[in-house]
């Protein structure tokens, strides 16, 4: 469905019985909601009601071209105003990558809105800038993130030759699932809008964000190229509320494609209280 908000239109896939408990779902980069399908599948089983959300740059009704069009308050504020054009006051928030990093700031900034929390592969922003900061390996594994951010220069490299190297990007995602995200992001101006994420981006003001006070969980594959162990492990530091940490093992940073049922069992244990 549609959702008018902010005088933007995004795509919205609404899922489960009218009467569930609402459930947030909010994608990362270079994807778009349909990598929540196996998910939610699981969730509107167990009597959730699903709102899985193409946020700005990714919904073609809400792709603004300025570059500070994507700082996180206004994609913070895109998922509260969607929520309130729904009537959800409240949901129980999950988010993948990207999407956890809103999801992240949903929680810290607007608690009576995110019943629970559930972070996948991405940990509270401070962790990921105190490993980015002191530990060599996150330094390492987070240096794509200069390229991403150097206009023109990474979108031709992405979709040169077929675009090769942003499938490269989907690396240890079943391949089934990799065209899916792919097609999306070679239509004009798709690729400019994902990446300006990272281009508005104030990694070190994130990195101030406080913390959470709701339940949370932070769902991470020991797998992952992006996001190492020490950001990981330092999660815990910055949530106040009742918190898990949840290792998957043997898949990479593409959990919710790779391993649903994992990803399904955390938010279905997150939300059982």
């Amino acid at each position: 469905m549609l959702v008018h908000a902010r005088g933007l239109e995004f795509d919205v896939s609404v899922s489960g019985p009218e009467d569930g408990r609402p459930v947030l779902l909010l994608h990362g980069f270079p994807q778009h909601s349909g990598e929540w399908d196996a998910v939610v599948a699981r969730l509107n089983a167990a009597g959730m009601r699903t709102y899985a959300l193409d946020q700005r740059g990714y919904s073609p009704g809400a792709r603004p071209g300025e570059v500070e069009s994507y700082r996180v308050d206004e994609l913070v504020a895109d998922a509260l105003a969607v929520l309130d054009e729904l009537g959800v006051p409240w949901a129980d928030v999950v988010g993948h990558d990207w999407g956890a990093v809103i999801a992240w700031y949903l929680a810290a900034g607007h608690p009576g809105r995110v019943r629970t929390l559930t972070a996948v592969s991405v940990p509270h922003p401070a962790a990921y800038l105190a490993a980015l900061t002191g530990d060599a390996d996150q330094q390492g594994r987070s240096a794509y993130i200069q390229l991403f951010r150097q206009p023109g220069v990474a979108e031709d490299l992405l979709l040169s030759e077929d675009a090769e190297r942003l499938r490269a990007v989907f690396t240890g995602c079943p391949p089934e699932s990799v065209e899916s995200y792919v097609a999306p992001m070679r239509e004009p101006g798709a690729l400019t809008a994902a990446l300006n994420w990272y281009r508005a981006g104030d990694f070190h003001g994130m990195g101030r964000l406080g913390p959470v006070s709701v339940p949370t969980t932070f769902v991470w594959s020991d797998g992952d190229l992006a996001v190492g162990r020490a950001a990981a492990e330092g999660c815990v530091e910055h949530v106040t509320g009742d918190y898990r940490f949840v290792e998957v093992a043997g898949v990479s940073h593409w959990i919710p494609d790779q391993a649903p049922d994992a990803v399904a069992e955390a938010v279905l244990a997150r939300t059982a209280g």
